[in-house]
């Protein structure tokens, strides 16, 4: 008889499922636990390149996939798109009787990931809480998430401070760092040749890793956006490695307009769909810079001591280490200048990444097979954060 605590695992896209890989791993090898592991939304999906392959490739067993992304690229296919997770997840969850759903982040899929364990009384623990992005709806799925979960595991002390403000019971809520680290501490990442090789493109003099989602909450269009960013970036001369925008309202368009922009110059400007979670990080390490809006650029960047250009509004509110400069659309080529500045330079090289120190999968595993688990929560009101 397996007495195993069965963990299940809800994923929906590239980067998320990078950051689960550790975590997975240590879940496999435990004696205590049981992976059980829910493909949904952009990993089945040709477009954003099909990452359920790599997900396979990398020795995962999927025990089920739900097909829920509609194609459109409006806010209603979104809601349409969370709504059929929804429904198929219960089906999902019925059948695998998990004893506890794990969920990463802030995104439509966790959302319907965690409103269905909420409805079918299957406890939720959730990564990465506690944290802001103002600039996009993740801001509210992300604490939406945190109140129906019943463990917590956040990057810093201060997210951790803030979800027990949210009334959530402090010997819940764990302080184990961001599982991105624990990538680029344990994985063999590809050398610069070896990455150019796979990618059939080569490094220029100075290239920027590029990645762009669109603002949920911002006024501007997202072709408005993305137009003034690639001129931008074709003024400073760069050499660029695009990679695509999630499948939220505008990222489509955000992406065919990159599609279009690389074939101006093949040589000099690259897309890809997907990189798998060793060329985004080999990337990410032989690039001179990171451009766009994504969370990789706050969190992971650090690591790699790497400048990093954040353009915009959608990361608004994180914990930033000191390689970050923020940035609105009309000021691009002036940050870019300054990160390669020499000030800049030698102030990334002597950075320390806020967001932990390589062992988050560790602590998360540990908390997974000792806590006892229940949907029954109080508020908590605290006097003092403990």
């Amino acid at each position: 008889m397996n007495d195993k605590r069965r963990v299940c695992v809800v994923t929906g896209t590239r980067a998320e499922y990078g950051l689960f890989v550790p975590i997975m791993k240590k879940i496999k090898n435990s004696e205590k636990l049981q992976l059980q592991l829910v493909a949904t939304t952009m990993h089945l999906a040709p477009q954003f390149g099909l990452t359920l392959r790599q997900i396979e490739e990398d020795g995962f067993s999927v025990d089920e996939t739900v097909e829920n992304l509609l194609c459109a690229d409006t806010n209603s296919s979104i809601a349409k798109s969370t709504g059929m997770a929804t429904t198929l997840l219960s089906d999902v969850y019925r059948r695998l009787e998990p004893d506890i759903i794990l969920l990463l982040g802030d995104r439509y899929e966790t959302l319907a990931a965690a409103t269905t364990a909420l409805l079918m009384n299957i406890p939720i623990a959730h990564i990465h809480g506690g944290e802001t992005t103002e600039g996009a709806v993740d801001e509210q799925i992300r604490h939406a998430v945190t109140k129906m979960s019943h463990l917590h595991f956040t990057a810093t002390e201060i997210y951790r401070q803030r979800i027990i403000r949210m009334g959530e019971d402090p010997a819940r809520v764990f302080t184990v760092g961001a599982p991105g680290i624990d990538n680029i501490l344990s994985l063999s990442l590809p050398s610069k040749k070896e990455l150019e090789e796979s990618l059939g493109w080569s490094f220029g003099d100075k290239t920027a890793l590029f990645t762009y989602h669109p603002e949920t909450l911002s006024g501007s269009t997202p072709k408005s956006e993305i137009d003034e960013i690639l001129n931008a970036l074709e003024h400073t001369g760069l050499s660029v490695l695009f990679t695509y925008a999630n499948a939220d309202e505008g990222g489509y368009v955000i992406n065919e307009a990159i599609e279009k922009f690389c074939r101006k110059d093949p040589h000099k400007y690259k897309a890809v769909k997907s990189l798998g979670q060793k060329r985004y990080l080999a990337a990410m390490k032989h690039a001179d810079i990171l451009v766009g809006n994504t969370s990789s650029g706050i969190i992971e960047a650090a690591s790699f001591k790497k400048p990093v250009v954040n353009i915009g509004d959608r990361q608004r509110g994180r914990l930033r280490s000191d390689n970050t400069i923020d940035c609105r659309l009309d000021e691009i080529e002036r940050a870019i200048r300054k990160a390669f500045s020499d000030d800049f330079q030698k102030r990334c090289k002597n950075i320390k990444n806020i967001y932990g120190d390589g062992h988050a999968s560790e602590r998360i595993v540990e908390v997974l097979e000792k806590s006892d688990l229940s949907v029954r929560k109080s508020f908590y009101e605290p006097k003092s954060i403990k």
